[in-house]
């Protein structure tokens, strides 16, 4: 039980430091801030309900590990090559060290809701055997 609310609290630490990294582009022009964005709350809203309502169940699971490989993936895709996303945020910019702080902590949280994930669906598994 410990583990699920282990699981629960990295999994929203992940959604609020997603949801500020997103601000973030949306604010800095890398993201459009129009109806287009309707799939992000669409990924954000199952993400959150299965964190708050599924993670007792093996598809709550399921959801928040790939919400959680998609999080751990984000600094990786970021962060590659020559600057950020590809030159298109100076490092000295106003807000860069946010920027990229968000990025990490996106990435570890997901990584730790991984792990979790894992442990908890081969726990789940081992208990129907």
């Amino acid at each position: 039980m410990a583990h699920q609310r282990l699981l629960t609290l990295t999994s929203l630490l992940a959604l609020t430091l997603f949801t500020l990294h997103w601000s973030d582009e949306i604010s800095r022009g890398l993201e459009a801030g129009t109806m287009a964005a309707v799939g992000g709350f669409a990924i954000l809203f199952v993400w959150l309900y299965a964190t708050l309502v599924g993670l007792h169940r093996r598809w709550g699971l399921i959801i928040v590990l790939l919400a959680a490989l998609l999080a751990s993936a984000v600094p990786i895709l970021h962060m590659q090559g020559a600057g950020l996303v590809g030159k298109r945020i100076a490092v000295a910019s106003p807000g860069a060290f946010f920027w990229v702080w968000t990025n990490i902590a996106l990435g570890l949280s997901g990584m730790i809701s991984v792990a979790l994930c894992a442990h908890e669906l081969r726990r789940m598994w081992q208990l129907r055997k």
